[in-house]
């Protein structure tokens, strides 16, 4: 198996571990554990073992601590504690908002690094150790490419605190179930808006560089032309020519 399929299947593999562990098995925990009777701040928790599991297995997996899993858990921990202690489904939920809104002040943060955060995020999704990603980290070098890397982890940073803070108003003016539910979707809508946008702006500056380099090499080759029927014309070589 090559490198790019092997990274292919690992994809896919993070892709099925997400809607498992993160969407579906949170959601249809919480629904039978409100079935049985349970309340609905002890099913909330227990249904956070949920994206906790998919945490450990994305450790065990890839053998590295992931920043964002430590930043969920962290958010799991915070709103089961405060949910026990409060009795608030409301204060469970807003777990949902901590790693997100340290996510987003991470990008923004990242501006100041060699490299921001979203960029480190692309090549890891990629494989640098694939042709494609080496050939991704080799464009660095470009102003244009740096550029735009900053741009796109500076509307990832604005979104995801805007993001976090939305979250926050639908868990105080839903329901539970309803705010589980958006809690549970919203961040890949989200992330899926943002990719989308970032792949259109990227074919939109590879055109309007494609443009600009053809006006370039056209106004290079009318120079060149008129240069040429200068000298053609010019009194000395007219002369000589008699």
């Amino acid at each position: 198996m090559t490198n790019g399929d092997q990274h292919n299947r690992n994809r896919f593999l993070d892709l099925a571990m997400i809607a498992v562990f993160d969407i579906v098995g949170p959601l249809v925990a919480y629904s039978l554990l409100r079935s049985a009777g349970l309340s609905a701040v002890t099913a909330l928790v227990l249904s956070g073992a949920f994206p906790a599991l998919g945490v450990a297995a994305g450790l065990i997996r890839h053998r590295r601590v992931d920043t964002i899993g430590v930043l969920v858990l962290a958010g799991i921990a915070v709103g089961t504690v405060l949910g026990l202690l409060s009795g608030d489904p409301r204060l469970v939920l807003v777990e949902g908002s901590v790693p997100t809104a340290v996510f987003g002040l991470l990008c923004l943060g990242s501006l100041w690094a060699r490299r921001p955060l979203i960029y480190r995020f692309a090549i890891e999704f990629i494989g640098a150790d694939t042709p494609r990603g080496r050939d991704f980290e080799s464009r660095w070098d470009y102003p244009g490419f740096r550029h735009a890397f900053r741009l796109f982890t500076v509307v990832w940073g604005i979104t995801y605190l805007a993001e976090a803070a939305a979250r926050v108003i639908i868990v105080e003016t839903t329901s539970t179930a309803t705010a589980l539910a958006v809690s549970k979707v919203m961040p890949y809508v989200v992330s899926a808006a943002l990719v989308a946008w970032m792949i259109a702006y990227g074919r939109h500056a590879r055109r309007e560089g494609e443009r600009l380099a053809a006006e370039a090499q056209a106004a290079e080759a009318q120079a060149a032309e008129a240069q040429a029927a200068g000298k053609a014309t010019d009194p000395d070589l007219v002369q000589a020519a008699r």
